[in-house]
């Protein structure tokens, strides 16, 4: 049996570190804490790839540029949505995170192949009122800086910092309610599992991570472009989305 895309074992360390670090702890209390979720309601929406298309247009044009891509185009349009159907005052900060992959970032790059964690967010941060007083382009700029800006330095800065002074994630802490988190990606071919059941009908995600504002992107079954987002929020606030015409234009097909 031959792997088509054998993985790259051979780790990367900044110069000077190696494979054993001391963690900071001496009981695990100080690195594992239980998060509560509060009441979610959890939705899959389909975008299909013209719809996404369009929503790319759409931002370049408003933005005045041809940089802006199709998946920061969907997700600032979802960010706006979503703030929207929370109704905040104008003054709440709110943020959009975009997963990244450090791999092409580092210089040297790293085989895209490479086995391991190698990814970080990146994020965008306004105000409600500001986010809503202006246009999609204007939120897809937004996105896309955060995604240029991310380079080599802003890497290595922060895993040198890391290094410095350790610590663990916590969901609490990489989560707010007052903004949006995007997960997973619809550039991973899941449909291409094939367990010799035939393809698969729709993707899912399990329960951990699931927090208000949490989005997770697949690739839809039919390829092409297209996108599955699997939206996280409080009641209210889905109902508020589901009521949202211009968000509803957009989705191509939901499912449950």
């Amino acid at each position: 049996m031959k792997i088509s895309r054998p993985p790259v074992l051979e780790k990367w360390f900044p110069e000077g570190h190696g494979p054993l670090l001391n963690l900071p702890f001496t009981n695990q209390d100080e690195f594992i804490t239980r998060f509560e979720a509060p009441e979610l309601l959890e939705r899959m929406f389909h975008f299909s790839a013209k719809s996404i298309a369009k929503l790319k247009e759409r931002a370049n044009t408003e933005s005045n540029t041809t940089k802006i891509s199709s998946f920061q185009s969907l997700s600032a349009f979802v960010w706006r949505s979503i703030t929207k159907a929370r109704h905040f005052p104008n003054e709440t900060v709110t943020g959009c995170r975009l997963a990244t992959n450090n791999r092409s970032r580092l210089e040297p790059a790293l085989p895209p192949d490479y086995f391991g964690n190698s990814v970080q967010t990146v994020r965008a941060v306004t105000t409600a009122g500001e986010l809503l007083d202006h246009n999609l382009g204007w939120a897809a700029w937004k996105l896309h800086q955060a995604v240029v800006n991310h380079t080599d330095k802003q890497v290595r800065g922060f895993v040198n910092g890391w290094l410095d002074s350790p610590f663990t994630y916590q969901i609490a802490q990489l989560f707010d309610p007052q903004s949006v988190m995007f997960g997973s990606s619809p550039r991973f071919n899941m449909y291409e599992n094939e367990f010799g059941l035939g393809k698969g009908l729709m993707l899912r995600s399990g329960y951990a991570h699931k927090v208000d504002g949490k989005v997770s992107s697949y690739p839809g079954r039919e390829g092409g472009g297209s996108v599955d987002l699997e939206i996280c929020l409080s009641p209210s606030s889905m109902k508020a989305l589901e009521s949202d015409e211009e968000f509803m234009s957009v989705v191509s097909a939901d499912v449950f």
